[in-house]
């Protein structure tokens, strides 16, 4: 038997290798786990995209703790659809906010779990990490904005000779407009509005700007 957050008590089965989770998770028991872990920010922040937002989930601090990591995972893995979870073979996530997510989808799949570095600017495969050709790929992201990582992603498996037949993420960030070019099944879409540097409203304007897991500043 096992807890979640918000009180109530579910059970998993074992299906062949893989537990099942069987009690799901509401989109206010994701974001309490958030909460708790001091990971649900406001002020301005400055995204990986360069846009500007009020709001920012560090999922860093979410997934610092195993047992949480593990529980948001699990939800994530159970929402996909059963023929698409059959026909994954592996995880890939590229580095560095996908790597602790993509690990506990795998384990979460009982499949393999890869990353994708980019240290000259184009995603790869390093470290001894391979695909076979035509092996079936679930790409794994921590936060889905803008979609330009995450293709650059895509077309480094299609590079490394396998096939992304979908992606998965904690948090979409793109008020449902991201088209990543395969099926997006994100665990919580956060619906926050976000802006171009040189076109802030006055309120955001006035807060200086910072880059979340950096100490510098913007004016």
């Amino acid at each position: 038997m096992s807890t979640i957050p918000n009180g109530r008590v579910g059970k998993t089965e074992t299906a062949g290798k893989r537990a099942v989770f069987l009690v799901t998770m509401t989109d206010d028991d994701i974001l309490n786990e958030f909460r708790a872990a001091e990971a649900l920010l406001e002020g301005h922040f400055i995204l990986s995209s360069g846009l500007r937002s009020p709001r920012y989930l560090q999922c860093a601090r979410v997934l610092m703790n195993p047992a949480r990591a593990a529980r948001l995972a699990e939800e994530a893995a159970r929402r996909l659809p059963d023929d698409l979870r059959n026909a994954i073979d592996v995880v890939v996530s590229p580095a560095m906010g996908g790597i602790i997510i993509g690990h506990e989808m795998g384990r979460a799949l009982n499949k393999d779990a890869l990353f994708l570095e980019r240290p000259d600017g184009v995603f790869s495969l390093r470290r001894g990490f391979r695909l076979e050709p035509g092996q079936k790929v679930l790409m794994v992201e921590d936060v889905v904005t803008t979609g330009l990582s995450s293709r650059e992603a895509i077309e480094a498996v299609k590079r490394e000779g396998g096939e992304v037949i979908a992606e998965a993420s904690l948090v979409d960030r793109s008020n449902g407009s991201v088209d990543l070019g395969v099926p997006f099944f994100p665990l919580i879409r956060l619906d926050v509005p976000t802006y171009d540097a040189d076109n802030l409203p006055p309120e955001l304007a006035a807060i200086p700007a910072v880059k979340p897991g950096s100490r510098k500043a913007d004016a």
